[in-house]
């Protein structure tokens, strides 16, 4: 079946974590359906560049610098999201760091702060802010936490802090979707596993290698690209996903199994 290019037409989307990966893919994604995008992020340049991206193909964006860890710039981003376009009607809560490679015991606290102040707090944060400013719209609006099939689904040995950050946020999304669906905002997570990202590459590894174990590792053979992990963003953010709430979708190629 064709795609329905105009899901989010009149609709405003916040990404953080827009500069890179699946983030500047979903910005492009959002875009391409009609939807005028903010995206979020620590790196200017990085989300500049998405904005042009977007711009290039005829969508509409803007970029804002923004900590996730911080209360205050998750405020000011929703503020400026509104102020820009006059809503908000769809969030993607994708900014993530991993801290990898040394069992729990030999793990610095500092590496454990890092992944649990941007993977979890950074998204009870963004929440906070969607979620107060979404149900004062007579259109609610939806969310979409991006977690990982590393946590609740699956454990590796070297990333227990990481998966531990991740579950929390499975269990964050399901109890924040109970908790609001009631004032009209819907709430779901998505749980990517290696995809086409740095962020699955081993240190020191290449596209060529990190290929060759995936077709060892993966029931599917191959890593999910970044549009895969998109649509499937797309579709819990849509009105086709009207009656799915905290749901955690796996988007692995079989790999937790």
């Amino acid at each position: 079946m064709p795609r329905n290019r105009n899901r989010f037409s009149g609709r405003t989307a916040l990404v953080t974590g827009g500069g890179s990966g699946i983030g500047r893919t979903l910005a492009l994604a959002f875009a391409a359906e009609g939807a005028r995008v903010v995206v979020a992020g620590r790196t200017r340049a990085s989300l500049d560049e998405t904005v042009g991206l977007v711009e290039r193909d005829g969508g509409t964006a803007f970029a804002r610098v923004a900590d996730v860890s911080r209360a205050a710039d998750l405020d000011a981003l929703v503020r400026a999201a509104v102020d820009r376009f006059g809503s908000l009607d769809v969030a993607v809560n994708n900014a993530g760091v991993l801290r990898a490679g040394r069992p729990l015991a030999d793990v610095d606290e500092e590496d454990w702060q890092s992944m649990i102040d941007t993977n979890l707090t950074g998204v009870f944060l963004a929440l906070r802010a969607e979620v107060r400013q979404m149900r004062t719209q007579p259109g609610g609006g939806a969310i979409v936490n991006v977690s990982s099939n590393i946590g609740v689904h699956r454990q590796i040995r070297g990333l227990t802090g990481y998966a531990t950050s991740k579950a929390a946020v499975t269990a964050l999304t399901r109890g924040a979707a109970l908790e609001h669906l009631g004032d009209g905002v819907r709430i779901n997570a998505v749980s990517p596993g290696p995809s086409e990202t740095a962020m699955s590459l081993r240190p020191g590894e290449s596209l060529d290698e990190r290929a060759l174990r995936m077709k060892e590792q993966s029931p599917l053979g191959r890593v999910s690209s970044t549009e895969e992990v998109a649509q499937a963003v797309l579709y819990l953010a849509s009105d086709d996903a009207a009656s799915v709430v905290g749901t955690d979708l796996v988007i692995d190629g079989g790999t937790a199994l």
